[in-house]
């Protein structure tokens, strides 16, 4: 009975604490934000630049190194995709 009564009253005193964002957490958000926007931004200058480059290999006939960059950037993008899928729903 003691025992009954304590735990009531311990549960009692202790309330739901209402979620509360850390401190700098607006920063830290924003820096993420900027980092996805350059990702992006790197992946599609990398495929624009490897494509490019595809065509002046054939145009010029030497030998084709820019599928393997196009193909790099692309796992890249994969990656990256991915990491920011895996760390939205971890965090969300």
């Amino acid at each position: 009975m003691i025992l009954a009564a304590l735990h009531d009253t311990v549960l009692a005193e202790v309330g739901n604490p209402a979620p509360e964002a850390p401190p700098m957490a607006d920063k830290l958000l924003q820096i993420g934000r900027y980092f996805t926007w350059l990702v992006q931004l790197s992946g599609i200058t990398a495929i624009t630049y490897g494509g490019g480059r595809f065509a002046w290999e054939k145009w010029n006939g030497g030998g084709l190194e820019s599928p393997k960059m196009i193909a790099s950037a692309m796992a890249g993008g994969a990656v990256a995709t991915s990491a920011g899928t895996i760390m939205n729903s971890v965090i969300g």
